[in-house]
């Protein structure tokens, strides 16, 4: 009876800390978030080279790694679907992140770029991919 119980409390023990472990890192699903096709930090591709983009909305964050052979941050994020956006004179205008939508001309919200946490003064389409950066895509309003 004593290994019995010791038994079921080791499985329940067990039970939670998988539990635990599978809900980190994953964002809630409210707000913008409920658009968002990924809630946990995600790893995509094969390249040769890595990119780290962390996409922030409201209180949250979620970060994908990315292994490409492209040569731009946009391109790397492009090929996995991760932004959708329209030209524009200055380069791509991103409207879209992670499936949530930022559009200034609905609701005064933009997708802001940062580069080691510094914004970038260059666009996801033209910013050259450097090993070691981490680029940051920020729901701003």
């Amino acid at each position: 009876m004593k290994k019995t119980i010791k038994t079921t409390i080791l499985l329940l023990f067990a039970f939670a800390l998988v539990l635990a472990l599978v809900s980190c890192n994953t964002v809630k699903k409210t707000g913008l978030w409920e658009d968002a096709e990924y809630r946990k930090d995600m790893e995509f591709g094969k390249g040769s080279k890595t990119v780290v983009v962390e996409v922030k909305a409201e209180d949250e964050m979620v970060s994908f790694t990315i292994h490409t052979d492209k040569t731009t941050v946009g391109a790397a994020l492009l090929e996995h679907g991760l932004i959708e956006g329209e030209d524009s004179i200055y380069g791509m205008y991103v409207k879209v992140v992670n499936g949530m939508r930022a559009d200034f001309d609905e609701d005064q919200s933009y997708w802001g770029f940062y580069i080691d946490g510094e914004l970038s003064f260059t666009g996801v389409d033209t910013t050259e991919i450097t090993e070691g950066v981490t680029y940051q895509l920020v729901y701003t309003r």
